[in-house]
Parts: structure tokens; sequence; C-alpha cells
């Protein structure tokens, strides 16, 4: 992370946000910025909530959370409704003490320093409803969408289409609608440091392919093997990438080689979506180019 030039420039006073893509570095800066400020480091990652996922999820570990204090890692159940506004809510009560907040989540980041429209809760029925039409037809779910909301968000990512028909079914408003009257921010940008990596593509890959391997060291499979009586492709919590991929090898649709190979490339892919997004919704924020 280049060392002690980059940590002297960053602010000891204001809250510290740190975007970024899988494996790019982000948590080693966030320790180090917790050890030299006294912080708390705040969890911005939507899959290292669950309390199912340390190893596949790359959350830190046992050790490292006896270190020093972290917050909003792996206290959500794999079956419990979690949204961004779950996380906003717990975050903003956080706020009260020096935190670095680190993640590759962005709807978590820009919930906290653009706002977040309350949306009402969905109904089961609908969300039901949805879940079935997300898998039979998922064409006819995005062309079930508002032109506003179907030109905003990434219709190539089933979880954000399926929330924007779900919005649009259960209320009448489109999520664009319901995003344009979002109140004043929790943490505006002006009042925080905002760092985004910006890692080098090959460097990245690589270093994505070498944490794959270390996690399958370190028993991935095995944390997989013990979710398998309660695996549902349908959570939220099985999103978890490289999951998909083992438990095929499990339940014997793949060799373990395939498998691994796969969620190497899922994991690259899932880098690349991040880097995409944060080009398209972070430029405001400081970039860190790496290596």
């Amino acid at each position: 992370m280049k060392g002690k030039g980059l940590l002297s420039s960053i602010s000891r006073e204001a809250p510290v946000l740190i975007a970024g893509p899988t494996a790019s570095g982000k948590s080693a800066l966030a320790m180090e910025l917790a050890a030299r400020d006294g912080r708390v480091i705040v969890n911005a990652d939507a899959l290292q909530v669950y309390s199912c996922w340390r190893v596949l999820t790359a959350r830190p570990s046992a050790a490292e959370e006896a270190v020093l204090p972290h917050a909003l890692y792996g206290h959500v159940g794999r079956d419990q409704p979690y949204s961004a506004g779950h996380w906003l809510r717990e975050a903003v009560a956080l706020l009260d003490r020096p935190v670095v907040i680190v993640g590759g989540t962005g709807l978590y980041f820009m919930a906290l320093v653009e706002g977040l429209a309350e949306i009402p809760p969905i109904p089961p029925e609908v969300r039901a409803e949805a879940d079935a039409l997300r898998a039979a037809d998922f064409p006819a779910m995005v062309a079930g969408l508002d032109p506003a909301t179907a030109a905003r968000i990434d219709l190539a990512n089933p979880a954000r289409v399926q929330r924007a028909w779900e919005v649009l079914r259960a209320t009448g408003r489109g999520l664009a609608d319901w995003q344009a009257a979002t109140g004043a921010p929790a943490l505006p940008l002006s009042r925080a440091e905002a760092l985004v990596v910006r890692p080098e593509v090959d460097w990245l890959n690589a270093r994505i392919d070498a944490r794959f391997d270390a996690m399958m060291a370190a028993g991935a499979l095995e944390e997989v093997r013990a979710e398998l009586p309660f695996w549902d492709p349908a959570r939220p919590s099985s999103r978890a990438i490289g999951a998909p991929e083992l438990v095929a090898h499990l339940r014997g649709q793949l060799p373990l080689a395939e498998a691994a190979a796969a969620a190497r490339l899922a994991s690259r892919q899932y880098a690349k979506r991040q880097r995409t997004w944060f080009r398209a919704r972070m430029g405001g924020w400081r970039g860190i180019a790496l290596p």
C-alpha cells in the first residue's frame, strides 16, 4: 500500500472510508490506520456480515479481531434479512467514535455519503413472486422496470434488478423515483476522507488467484461443506464468491480443479464489476493506484 507516505497523507481526525475491489489490500490499510489512530474497523462488505462465512469471504481472522476493534463483521445469520438500510443504521450508530469504514459494497458507501431512500419493506408475497419470475424469465423482469430505474441500475446484476422490480411492484413507484426523494446523508463526503483503491488489473487478478488458493489451504472447502445442509442458492448469503462452485463440487457435479478454476474466474469477474461501479460512482473520491 505504498507505506508510510500514504499513511501520513491520510487524516487522523476525519472518518476514513476505504472502498476497493476484492483482494486489493484495502483491509490491510484499514488495519494500519486503526492501529495508528485508535479507530474501529467497520465492515462495508455485504458478504462479510454473515456469520456462516469467514474464510471464503476473507473476513478478518479471529486473531485480527482480537488485536483491533472490528464492527459489523459476522453478526448476521445466514437466513436473516439484511439490507443497505440495516447496514446504514448500524454504521451511523458507530460514527460517535473514530472509525475506518472499509469494504467493497459500493451501495453501502453511497447510502452513507449520499443518503438512502426510506422504501417500505417488501411484502413476502411480492418477494415470492419476484423470486419465481427471476428464475423463470429474467428478461421479463428487466422489461418490467420503469424506464428511469432501468437507465440507472446495472441490468446485468440480477439482485439489483429484482430489488428494483420488487419496489415498483410493492409501492407503485420506481426505485429511481424513491431515490430522487432521498434525505440528507448521515456523513456527507465533505466531512470524510474518502479513498478508493484503483489497482492495475493484471496485478489484482494475480492476487485474486493467490488468495483463493490460500483460502482453500485455510479450510474454505470445509467451510462450504458445513453450509451444505442449509444451502439455499436464493439467499443473499449464498452469493459468497466461490460458494456455488464449491457446492457443485461437493455434490459431485464438478471435479475440484474445475470448481476452483470457476471460483477464481467468478472472483475476477466480480472485481471487474466492482471496478466499473467505482469508476462510475466514486469520481469524487481520492484514488489510490496500485501497485
